[in-house]
């Protein structure tokens, strides 16, 4: 009884790491989640423009250059300068400072960092998953520190932040 029990269990072990390397070959699954077409083989990535009223001089390279990252490291994608399956164009539309929160003597005791970059995705191969959309993101930090004190850090967590934003809404349809 314990070894019919025994090659049943194996066998459906078996079979679901079969099926798992069977849907992730065809381009249905894949384990970080991204639904990508087979026929699908290159992605473009234009440099996004700053057009924020304060512009932080790295901000554009950062944010393009984390978007290659995460497409190299999570797809099966090749990056190209030319005509591809997939464009991914993008702006910073927005890079600001608000108070969040005032203490006596009319000091603030919380301030926000929010970024927005409007992206336009087009997809050539599925054409009905081609979006421009609109992605914002925030960070805040105590009002006893300068924003020059935090701000490179605030950058790094707000662009991942964007960034898995992007890369969802793009290869993961939620």
């Amino acid at each position: 009884m314990t070894s019919i029990f025994n090659i049943a269990k194996k066998a459906s072990g078996v079979f679901f790491i079969i099926l798992l390397l069977t849907l992730s070959a065809c381009g249905i699954y894949s384990f970080t989640g991204a639904s990508i077409s087979p026929d699908t083989k290159t992605v473009s990535v234009t440099l996004f423009q700053n057009n924020a009223n304060l512009v932080v001089p790295t901000l554009s390279q950062t944010i393009t250059e984390s978007l290659k990252d995460r497409i190299v490291t999570q797809t099966n994608l090749q990056i190209t300068r030319s005509a591809a399956d997939i464009e991914f164009e993008g702006r910073i539309i927005d890079y600001s400072v608000k108070p969040m929160s005032l203490q006596g003597n009319n000091q603030t005791s919380q301030n926000r960092l929010s970024i927005s970059v409007k992206v336009k995705y087009v997809n050539k191969k599925e054409e009905a998953k081609s979006f421009e959309y609109t992605f914002t993101r925030y960070a805040d930090f105590p009002g006893t520190k300068n924003l020059a004190e935090v701000e490179n850090e605030l950058i790094k967590t707000i662009s991942t932040q964007l960034i898995d934003d992007i890369f969802n809404k793009a290869f993961v349809n939620w």
